[in-house]
């Protein structure tokens, strides 16, 4: 699974758009209905506009019919893993199943370990008393 989780971020990679850092990124993920989505940064002359690859994944995600995340690796440049900033963390564990592992440089980690005490919906709903509305995809 992972060789062919790399392979599907190093392609995504090949198609970042970095002018500015030169800093490719390519990422990709399995979906626990077992689709495959990818996507690469995007960058901006303005770089607080500028995408995370990881973003460009689970804007892939919805728009494919949403579900949880339950494998991911993002790649650099040279085609090896790389960690998630921490914006991105956040963004993924929206999306994650709760037993998602991520491909790290350091190795395979759960969500629950590259973002421990993560910010979620339950927070929300703990001081709103309003639950969170489900992704989309997600809806029945």
């Amino acid at each position: 699974m992972w060789a062919r989780l790399r392979a599907l971020a190093t392609e995504a990679m090949r198609c970042a758009y970095a002018p500015y850092s030169h800093f490719r990124v390519g990422a990709a993920a399995l979906v626990d209905d077992g689709r495959l989505v990818s996507g690469c940064n995007v960058e901006n002359a303005g770089y607080g506009v500028t995408l995370c690859a990881e973003c460009g994944l689970v804007s892939e995600l919805v728009r494919t019919g949403g579900g949880r995340l339950i494998a991911f690796v993002c790649v650099d440049g040279d085609a090896r893993p790389c960690s998630p900033c921490g914006r991105c963390r956040q963004v993924l564990s929206e999306h994650a199943h709760p037993d998602m592992l991520l491909d790290l440089p350091s190795g395979v980690m759960s969500i629950d370990q590259v973002l421990p005490d993560r910010f979620t919906s339950a927070d929300i709903e703990r001081v709103t008393g309003t639950a969170a509305p489900l992704p989309e995809g997600d809806r029945p």
